[in-house]
């Protein structure tokens, strides 16, 4: 993997991003500090409803409008001339000429994000017609380069093609390739590869990172999966209730992991050649009991303490402080030292 620069593409200092409702505003992210630098990759892991794609969607400033709100903190982005903007206070006309130019994203489920009415060439197209102020023909010729570059054989053929024309692993492709279209600093990729099996999830993940080592993007990846995150991730990010509960290089926290949630994910990874010799012995797969608790719903002091083997009296009397536990490694966790 490439080593990252030094000085971050992206800098989160205090998100927190919240939902009104009729009952009043529930928050979703709460004080959430990531940093990305150049060819760097992080990884945000999660069980559904842990707060990952708000956070991402929030970089991204597409949560639903008058609904969810960012409600305090920075999202420092530098763009290509090295000017750093904050995300989070940019009126909609200088975000929508970032959006797409600066920052490219990849969705879970590509025909949801795919116009069906336009040709996959067009919707490819567009970002360097607008961005890059090119003609019709220039940003064609444009796209059927970045389809070859994605892997898509024929492209030529493909460019006049529809999303439903296109396999499950094409479509996704071809959604990388138009997040690609005007060279962003910063890719962020939301589950690109849950709906795919795991032959084409391998192919993507490669896909992805022989396009960093040749842009040097920064690239924010969200995903349930730590196999993945062990194949594509520098440092790792994992995320609870809307918090950071732990952090720091994938290698560290594999190994050593200081947050019972972590331990958790990780003892319910299954693993290769296991599954006969569980099954022999009567054993079966590690879980996490109970659920991820309802914004409405959150427990005091630490939001895992309900679920966690080593929870004592003190921990639901705040909310733990991130602390450094290693080099580059911090813990939510009052018991990190035992664990």
């Amino acid at each position: 993997m490439m080593t990252p620069a030094a000085e971050p593409v992206l800098d989160i200092k205090g998100l927190r991003t919240v939902f009104r409702t009729r009952g009043g505003e529930l928050t979703a992210v709460r004080d959430v500090d990531l940093t990305i630098g150049a060819g760097e990759t992080l990884a945000l892991v999660g069980e559904s409803g842990s707060g990952k794609s708000v956070t991402s969607l929030s970089v991204m400033r597409l949560l639903t409008r008058n609904v969810g709100v960012i409600a305090a903190g920075s999202i420092r982005l530098r763009n290509k001339q090295g000017v750093v903007s904050d995300l989070a206070t940019l009126d909609d006309r200088h975000m929508g000429a970032i959006r797409g130019d600066d920052i490219g994203m990849v969705f879970q489920e590509p025909m949801s994000s795919l116009n069906p009415v336009l040709t996959i060439g067009d919707q490819i197209a567009e970002p360097i017609r607008i961005y890059r102020k090119a003609d019709r023909r220039t940003a064609m010729r444009k796209a059927v380069a970045l389809l070859e570059s994605v892997g898509i054989p024929d492209a030529e053929r493909r460019v006049r093609q529809y999303p439903h024309e296109l396999s499950g692993g094409m479509r996704q492709r071809a959604t990388i390739a138009m997040a690609l279209a005007c060279d962003p600093v910063l890719l962020i990729a939301d589950e690109p590869t849950t709906a795919l099996d795991v032959t084409i999830q391998a192919q993507i993940l490669e896909l992805m990172q022989r396009l960093q080592r040749e842009r040097g993007m920064a690239i924010l990846f969200v995903t349930h999966n730590l196999g993945v995150v062990a194949e594509i991730a520098h440092r790792v990010a994992v995320m609870y209730a809307g918090r950071i509960v732990e952090e720091g290089p994938v290698g560290t926290v594999f190994r050593d992991p200081r947050h019972p949630y972590t331990q958790g994910l990780l003892a319910s990874m299954p693993r290769l050649g296991e599954a006969t010799r569980m099954r022999q012995a009567g054993e079966q797969l590690a879980a996490i009991p109970g659920i991820v608790p309802g914004l409405t719903r959150m427990p005091a002091g630490c939001a895992f303490a309900p679920r966690c083997s080593h929870a004592i009296a003190a921990c639901a009397e705040a909310v733990p402080a991130l602390e450094t536990v290693g080099a580059g490694h911090a813990s939510r966790c009052i018991r990190w030292r035992e664990i």
